[in-house]
């Protein structure tokens, strides 16, 4: 078969093209020319054809259709990652661990988790990432923006991502189960944590500065930050600032008055499940956590604890100003109002 002679060379780096066309819309990378304009956003391209597909988002125009489910999409290689859920393909593998996507892209950021490189940058902070879809996200907790709204309540969200979670309390859906119990949750993330509970407490993830140790890569990340001190994810209504983006959902609930968590024997409702769980005691004479030194038994093991201190006169808060210390926190803040 005959095939052209590829004699158009860039001179910025190796590619070489059969047509000078090719080789001058190729040079917009170097020179981040964008003559192909959208009027009906700010986006630009290097190619009239990639103008054209952005312009199918406007439009709402989805040409490739999936034969298994009907959904569309606005380019044929779109189609083609999508078709792979219903073949369950992965034909993307990383060559350092077991890690395999439907999508290239996916594979070219995992393979930074291994090389460490975090080439996209927050021009407002140090945080920095794999990928440019995660630094776009990230940079909604400086402007505030919040695109994704809940139908359902006042919930508003900075990925779509981040409402099909929240969406999932409004379904009571529980997508992830456990192969060896009746456990189900909503994230994956909860799943692996609970599968460490299986694995006769094996702990691999081990923290280099400290005798920590965790289930999941993830939770390693998170613990790191209160040895640095980084508190990446930022309020966008105050000053507050946190080492987990779990935190950050937490406490938007603050300002957005979502209480996603209700009892279903009264009108209590809350922000964390942790605190419905300490609510639904008090709806029944449960009190599973006993003092082995007096009668005294609580529903709460934290209160428990609190209570042991008096047998052990441990007062764990010092005051700063004296030598004074105390049991509960409380006090030691009544006692400091004295200075």
């Amino acid at each position: 078969t005959f095939s052209k002679e590829k004699t158009h060379k860039c001179r910025e780096c190796n590619y070489t093209f059969t047509k000078s066309s090719s080789l001058k819309v190729h040079m917009r990378i170097h020179t981040g020319e964008k003559p192909y304009k959208c009027n009906e956003c700010d986006y630009s391209f290097t190619k009239a054809s990639s103008l054209k597909v952005h312009m199918r988002v406007h439009t709402g125009e989805r040409p490739y259709k999936c034969n298994e489910c009907g959904k569309g999409f606005t380019t044929s290689s779109r189609l083609t990652d999508h078709f792979r859920i219903h073949t369950g393909e992965k034909p993307y593998r990383c060559k350092e661990c077991d890690f395999s996507s439907r999508k290239s892209g996916n594979l070219k950021n995992h393979m930074r988790t291994h090389t460490g490189e975090k080439p996209h940058k927050c021009t407002i902070c140090d945080y920095s990432c794999t990928g440019a879809t995660i630094l776009k996200i990230h940079m909604r907790t400086h402007t505030g923006e919040r695109p994704y709204k809940c139908s359902e309540c006042i919930f508003s969200g900075t990925s779509l991502r981040c409402l099909k979670l929240h969406m999932l309390i409004h379904s009571g859906e529980k997508p992830f189960k456990c192969k060896e119990c009746d456990y189900s949750c909503r994230t994956s993330g909860k799943l692996k944590r609970h599968m460490g509970k299986h694995s006769d407490g094996e702990k691999p993830y081990k923290c280099n500065q400290c005798d920590y140790s965790c289930t999941t890569n993830s939770r390693l990340k998170d613990h790191m930050r209160t040895h640095t001190g980084e508190k990446p994810f930022q309020c966008s209504e105050c000053k507050f600032s946190c080492a987990i983006s779990r935190s950050l959902v937490i406490h938007m609930r603050t300002h957005t008055g979502e209480k996603p968590y209700k009892c279903n024997q009264c009108d209590y409702s809350c922000t964390i499940s942790g605190s419905l769980k300490k609510h639904i005691r008090t709806h029944s004479s449960d009190k599973p956590f006993k003092c082995s030194e007096c009668e005294f038994s609580c529903s709460r093991s934290a209160s428990l604890e609190v209570h042991v201190r008096k047998h052990l006169d441990d007062k764990p808060y010092k005051c700063s100003k004296c030598d004074e210390s105390f049991i509960y926190r409380g006090n030691l803040k009544k006692h400091m109002q004295k200075h």
